[in-house]
């Protein structure tokens, strides 16, 4: 057996990533061969609306044990509304100083190369915004001011890269390139309805939560 350290860039969380939910730990002391095992715990009850939507079915353990509370839904649009402006204004910057700034929404008086050239830059800046902050911490500025964070809804750690990126595109692609006022209302609004981790289409992608920090 190898005795290596795994390689790097596996894009599992680290071990001292402090959100982490703890491992169950033995309770019992000394050898296990001291005395008869005890006898098997009686079943968990059932988890909320019916199990865990993953496939952990009925009797399975919640996920969200030992995590803190999952966020308000309309905090959660509150700190996306934040990163949108935010990013927004960085877009708008680099699309006037490349000449790419589209303002008018006439179609007849629309150059649609710029359009495309400031959807592309706009693209670029809300996915590798998103993706950067959520790796590193589980927050972008918007859910920092609100005190949320983004945790994986196995162990309640800090996203991996590549699961911060996928998140991030199916939030923000079909927006800044097809629908962005239906989508942004789609994923974020999911969260509402969503039973019982309420996550929008974006966590469900990639099997995430957004919980408060606060």
């Amino acid at each position: 057996m190898s005795t290596e350290p795994p390689p790097s860039g596996s894009g599992q969380p680290p071990d001292d990533d402090p959100f982490r939910k703890p491992p169950p730990t033995n309770q019992g002391g000394g050898s296990p061969y001291d005395s008869a095992p005890p006898p098997p715990p009686p079943p968990p009850p059932p988890p909320p609306y019916g199990g865990d939507p993953y496939g952990g079915g009925y009797g399975t353990p919640d996920p969200l044990a030992g995590m803190p509370p999952l966020a308000d839904s309309g905090k959660r649009v509150l700190a996306r509304i934040i990163d949108m402006i935010l990013v927004a204004i960085v877009v708008g910057l680099i699309s006037w100083i490349f000449g790419l700034l589209q303002v008018n929404v006439d179609p007849d008086d629309m150059d649609y190369g710029k359009r495309m050239g400031q959807s592309l830059i706009g693209a670029i800046f809300y996915v590798g915004y998103d993706t950067i902050m959520t790796a590193k911490t589980g927050q972008t500025l918007g859910k920092k001011w609100l005190k949320l964070r983004v945790a994986n809804l196995s162990d309640g750690a800090t996203p991996s890269t590549q699961t911060s990126l996928l998140r991030a595109i199916v939030l923000w692609v079909p927006a800044v390139f097809c629908c962005a006022c239906i989508w942004t209302a789609i994923t974020g609004g999911w969260s509402f309805f969503d039973k019982p981790y309420k996550q929008g289409l974006h966590d469900k992608a990639v099997k995430t939560v957004v919980v408060s920090t606060a």
